[in-house]
């Protein structure tokens, strides 16, 4: 029986990094129990994304499009409310997962000019505990 991944985000530079909360070691990017991903298609929904629901730290939802014409693996990333979408789980991460195991946070955003001009976002298995920071 696999232990539940536990994970506390730590405040750094832009955003968030990991931390195990079992053994307080560090958690790097290309850890196998995780996907951090750059959010594809920002450029395309740069006004949404200013809003406050994607800001680093905040929960997200993983909405499936099966009936997308582009693509029925896609998989958008929006706001925790569905309100808003700031794009998509990368094509070739998207087709390997089940939307139901994984949840999302936003994670580390980059910022040109003012604006939130991209987002990194964390993939932890559903049952994962992050502990996410106050707002």
């Amino acid at each position: 029986m696999t232990e539940r991944l536990r994970l506390w985000l730590e405040r750094a530079g832009a955003g968030y990094r990991l931390r195990d909360a079992a053994t307080e070691q560090l958690v790097r990017d290309d850890d196998p129990r995780i996907h951090v991903v750059p959010v594809a298609g920002v450029s395309y929904r740069m006004a949404e994304v200013q809003a406050e629901g994607f800001a680093p730290g905040r929960p997200l939802a993983l909405v499936p499009e099966p009936d997308n014409a582009h693509d029925p693996n896609a998989i958008a990333i929006w706001d925790a409310d569905r309100r808003l979408q700031a794009g998509y789980v990368p094509a070739e991460l998207a087709r390997r997962l089940r939307v139901e195991e994984w949840q999302a946070v936003s994670l580390r955003e980059f910022v040109e000019a003012g604006r939130r001009g991209g987002l990194r976002v964390l993939l932890a298995p559903h049952d994962a505990w992050i502990g996410l920071p106050r707002t």
